[in-house]
């Protein structure tokens, strides 16, 4: 008769440590769960989600928008601003009203004009000035070139201050409001893209003498 193998010893766990060790594993597997969620897209998470521009870089304000200048990403609907643009072609192009950080929404009321010239050139810059004869901004489309012309004062006579501006914008005096002190001011704004050191120089005439453009 074979003999009786010895009897192994008893290797279950009391029951308040199997209890310990299930709830450690139960929390673990909520917290792996949790953070699979949370690194879901939206659209897998089930939460309802839309295209939305966003911006690609930092932009300063006055920016002509360009392709790489915005991109898409998928958005929460309860996270989406109000007017959020859903397709980049509806930024490229058009000037940034003030300025955005990387990743920020783009919406409708960030953007002036459209269609508006994107000159691709570094170091340009967008200014403001207004023409000292309204009529002649009748004459301005986007995309045009302009050169800028100072008018004569008591101390200066006529000059130019930039030759070859691309015209941004025109904005009629009544649209973009006046907030300045004294008498209300005449001619319509209009908004030339130039490079940064001109444009300095033409800002600051701007303000002291009499300025109008001639049409190439």
């Amino acid at each position: 008769m074979l003999s009786r193998l010895p009897a192994l010893p008893d290797v279950r766990l009391p029951r308040g440590r199997r209890a310990r060790m299930l709830r450690r594993c139960l929390a673990a597997a909520l917290l792996l769960a949790g953070l699979l969620v949370l690194f879901l897209p939206p659209s897998a998470r089930g939460a309802p989600a839309a295209l939305t521009v966003v911006s690609a870089r930092d932009l300063p304000a006055g920016s002509v928008l360009r392709a790489a200048d915005v991109r898409t990403v998928a958005l929460p609907e309860d996270l989406r601003p109000s007017g959020s643009l859903a397709a980049a072609d509806a930024a490229v192009g058009r000037l940034l009203s003030g300025a955005a950080r990387a990743g920020e929404p783009i919406t409708d009321v960030r953007l002036l004009g459209n269609n508006l010239p994107v000159t691709g050139e570094p170091g340009t810059v967008t200014v403001a000035v207004r023409l000292a004869d309204a009529a002649v901004a009748e004459l301005l489309q986007p995309g045009q070139r302009v050169d800028v012309v100072a008018g004569a004062d008591t101390t200066n006579s006529a000059s130019v201050l930039a030759s070859g501006a691309s015209v941004v914008t025109v904005r009629r005096s009544d649209d973009a409001g006046n907030h300045t002190l004294g008498p209300p001011q005449k001619g319509p704004l209009v908004l030339l893209a130039l490079p940064a050191p001109v444009a300095t120089q033409v800002a600051a005439s701007s303000l002291e003498r009499p300025v109008t453009v001639t049409l190439r």
